[in-house]
């Protein structure tokens, strides 16, 4: 069977050709450039050879142009004439399904028809069942190639993970990156594979049993290989900027289908199972529905129609009023949030590292980390030291635990570092198991980041490929971030940062497999594996229908110094009851009360010193079958 989702712009193949669109608004007319292979450039900006076509204007600033010849593979980019593009620049298609040779060059028509699924009785896993792996395309295996992680899918559900979630896919500059400044949002990433590669990783995911989510990102377009400011300037909003360059444009009627467009074509094209919106906090819309709502809205009345779609936020404002479910229990508009106020208490317990926003935690981090176990966000409209006293967040407690995605690590949390450093090397081996066993068990959704599993040894570096005019522009930027840190007050120790835009720091990046025949990442696999099978066999099937407000933590402060027991319960959706016990400490720890319940994991099996002190780095879970 084959999929495809139908879009009124971009190139749509069809029985009689392809039909090529163009939203130009700002542009007196457009041509249209078919090209062969051969003909082809990287980027002159007049292509030699090919055929010109000229486009037929229609309303409302749109151009179209039906080509009976033009099929799978043909080459072809556009040439907006007007004020903004006096030069009368070649451009390839925002819309497009495939830039071969890179941003600035030609599109390449795309027959989804062509691609034949084999997983056509997949419809998805339920939300509770969700056991994400974060991973970069191009560092989880030497290939960096959509085909090389279908080599290790074996390994991620012999691990017990049930989704793979991949940094964006979507085109951008260069031969390698994070994936957040795509320009091109519809064309998968060329030096990962083609199309039909990220199809294969998807249909053979679904064969596994696993679910593929994928980062989208609707808040910015990237600085490189962006041309709509020549054609379509109203695709943005000049008087709102965001930390990447000026606000996209909302109020905008076509920008919102674009968007909207773009979030169904990974859904339904792509048989994607779930979308992580990127940083929704800058997005800027004052109109009702907010495009989130109608994003979400278009998704439910839509591929989710039959089929487990999820969707998720990363969101700094902890709007938790897009995370309301209805009365059935089901999500309204967002399935989850992803937790960064876990991370960052969990963060500052076990490193007690207080720089940048880790400051709004340091004070009283374990006090926190019961709130984010029991109600979801930490901070739910309290005024924000980090942010010059703005009241950040909204109230949570309502809402059940399922609607928080946690973790001790992710993409952000390591390579925003200055040397991309894993937990790992900053606490000892005992610490991280013990955080370990707390996340992933609790009810909350767990996220894990590539080689997680194993402790890899290797950083994470921030990685980008751009021009050389924007070059020394990024590598300032990324040092600049550090200048108020104490270590790196000084342009020397600046200069340590590894470069942003260098091949190394890339390579650097990219996980060894051959880690797994040492014993020590052997035996940290096998205990993630256990933590996880314990997860499927106890606490999975107790998840659905969790309810929201029905959950205790508790911070024990048992110390003159600083005693870190955390002790948390949660009533299940049967109605059976989960607590846990924690001591994020170095040193045994009194007053520790154990609960009702049978022990089902204890993450640390040393003797304790009495009946209520915990030995130091212990995580102990039990269960209590019995209805509460």
């Amino acid at each position: 069977m084959s999929r495809y989702h139908r879009m009124p712009f971009g190139a749509e193949t069809g029985f009689e050709g392809t039909r090529f669109g163009l939203w130009a608004p700002e542009a007196e007319s457009v041509d249209l450039l078919l090209e062969t292979p051969e003909d082809s450039t990287d980027g002159s900006p007049v292509p030699g050879g090919g055929r010109i076509l000229p486009m037929d204007r229609h309303d409302e600033g749109w151009f179209q142009c039906m080509v009976p010849d033009a099929t799978e593979g043909t080459l072809y980019r556009f040439c907006p004439r007007g004020p903004l593009n006096p030069d009368s620049l070649w451009v390839p298609d925002p819309a497009s399904r495939f830039q071969p040779r890179g941003v600035h060059a030609a599109s390449e028509v795309i027959d989804p028809d062509r691609y034949s699924w084999g997983d056509a009785a997949w419809v998805g896993r339920p939300w509770e069942e969700a056991v994400l792996y974060e991973l970069h395309v191009g560092t989880f295996t030497p290939e960096g190639t959509y085909l090389g992680v279908i080599e290790r899918l074996d390994h991620l559900a012999d691990l017990g993970v049930t989704a793979l979630e991949l940094m964006p896919v979507a085109a951008g500059p260069g031969r390698w990156g994070w994936g957040y400044d795509g320009v091109n949002l519809f064309a998968p990433f060329a030096p990962y594979g083609r199309p039909e590669g990220l199809k294969q990783l998807v249909d053979h995911a679904h064969q596994r049993g696993l679910m593929v989510f994928m980062d989208v990102v609707y808040n910015h377009f990237g600085p490189e290989g962006n041309y709509l400011n020549l054609y379509a300037k109203s695709f943005f909003d000049e008087s709102r900027h965001t930390p990447w360059g000026a606000a996209i444009n909302y109020s905008s009627r076509m920008v919102r289908d674009f968007t909207i467009h773009n979030a169904l074509y990974w859904l339904e094209e792509f048989h994607i199972d779930g979308l992580r919106l990127d940083a929704v906090h800058a997005i800027e819309d004052a109109n009702t529905p907010h495009i989130l709502e109608e994003l979400a809205d278009a998704v439910h009345h839509g591929p989710a129609v039959g089929r487990h779609i999820h969707l998720v936020l990363e969101n700094d404002k902890n709007e938790a009023r897009f995370l309301t479910r209805g009365e059935d229990g089901r999500p309204t508009h967002y399935t989850a949030q992803w937790n960064d106020d876990i991370h960052h208490c969990f963060h500052t317990l076990l490193t007690d590292e207080s720089q940048g926003y880790y400051a709004d935690y340091a004070d009283d981090p374990g006090v926190l980390l019961a709130r984010c176990l029991s109600e979801g966000f930490a901070w739910q409209g309290q005024p924000s030291g980090h942010r010059a006293g703005a009241r950040r967040g909204e109230p949570s407690a309502h809402l059940p635990p399922t609607a928080f995605v946690s973790f001790i690590q992710n993409h952000d949390q390591i390579g925003n570092r200055a040397f991309g450093e894993r937990l790992s090397d900053l606490i000892g081996v005992r610490a991280v198991e013990a955080a370990q066993a707390l996340l992933l068990l609790a009810p909350q959704i767990p996220l894990m980041f590539m080689g997680e599993e194993w402790d890899a040894e290797n950083p994470f570096l921030y990685f980008t490929d751009v021009g050389e005019d924007l070059a020394d522009a990024v590598r300032d930027g990324r040092r600049g971030e550090f200048k108020s840190f104490p270590e790196f007050a000084s342009p020397e120790a600046r200069e340590r940062i590894p470069d942003p835009v260098a091949e190394a720091t890339f390579t650097r990046s990219r996980l060894d497999w051959t880690d797994l025949k040492h014993e020590r990442c052997a035996r940290h696999l096998a205990f993630v594996r256990n933590l996880l099978d314990l997860r499927r066999r106890e606490v999975t099937p107790r998840l659905p229908g969790i309810p929201g407000g029905k959950a205790e933590a508790f911070w024990h402060d048992t110390s003159v110094t600083r005693g870190r027991i955390i002790e948390a319960r949660w009533t299940l959706g049967d109605g059976s009851m989960l607590s846990v016990l924690s001591n994020l400490n170095p040193t045994p720890q009194g007053n520790a009360t154990r609960p009702n319940g049978r022990v089902i994991y204890e993450s640390n099996t040393d003797d304790w010193p009495d009946a209520k002190t915990m030995p130091e780095w212990t995580t102990v879970w039990f269960l209590f079958d019995g209805q509460i």
